[in-house]
């Protein structure tokens, strides 16, 4: 049982693709990829594969690498079909950057279907007053304003990690043009790049789109400030 996603402009085909097997009353799930625009589509079309005779989903999320707010409504059709089922489903095994984002959300990155993560910075409960004593219109307020801050968080960190993909092929073509002219190892051009941008206080983008342009036939050479900055990270290279 396959289900995999459409195009997507992050990336090529199959953004996401999720594999799965049942054994008896349980389905084991395996998303590979991305959460992204057209993740809630796939995983509720994977769910409605299932038997009806399944009881317990398990979704093991260690090879999906990115996510976006979309992955927010992954995990709404995972909590809608759970309801409508009455049956177990757990989202297990959230690493970097998607437990990032849950954690940003406000949500338990070992069972996001729970809700809020109600955890303090101790790992206890958090320090609230009882209901008996507190104001619920002031407690409600007090959420809403936690998950709007939360959620403009996450959307400046999307944003943030949208812009760094997008920038990745300027960059890996600056790295490839770097070993070429240099000699250098891939490792040794990011460094390169890295520090250029501090000694010039420029973009990391900007510098690798500078340096790619130069290579051009007739391209325009870096800015002066730029081409010094690149001609002395580029010794200090030499001489490590």
């Amino acid at each position: 049982m396959t289900s995999a996603a459409s195009p997507h402009l992050t990336g090529g085909l199959n953004t996401l693709v999720i594999r799965g097997r049942v054994d008896a009353d349980r389905a084991e799930l395996t998303p590979r990829g991305e959460l992204v625009h057209g993740c809630a589509d796939v995983l509720a079309r994977t769910l409605d594969e299932l038997p009806p005779g399944v009881t317990r989903v398990e979704l093991d999320m260690a090879d999906v690498h990115f996510m976006d707010t979309a992955g927010l409504q992954f995990l709404d059709v995972l909590g809608d079909f759970r309801r409508r089922r009455s049956l177990t489903v757990t989202v297990t095994n959230w690493n970097g950057q998607p437990r990032r984002i849950l954690e940003l959300a406000g949500l338990d990155t070992a069972d996001p279907l729970a809700g809020p993560d109600t955890k303090g910075p101790d790992g206890h409960g958090a320090d609230t007053l009882g209901a008996d004593t507190q104001d619920p219109a002031l407690s409600t307020s007090a959420v809403a304003l936690e998950r709007a801050e939360r959620l403009h968080v996450l959307q400046e960190e999307v944003a943030q990690l949208r812009q760094a993909i997008a920038s990745r092929p300027v960059i890996d073509q600056a790295r490839g043009i770097l070993m070429a002219t240099h000699g250098c190892t891939s490792e040794q051009a990011w460094h390169i790049l890295r520090e250029t941008s501090q000694l010039s206080n420029t973009k990391l983008r900007d510098v690798a789109a500078a340096v790619t342009a130069s290579a051009e036939a007739d391209g325009p050479a870096p800015p002066a400030a730029l081409r010094t900055a690149l001609q002395t990270a580029i010794a200090r290279r030499r001489k490590g």
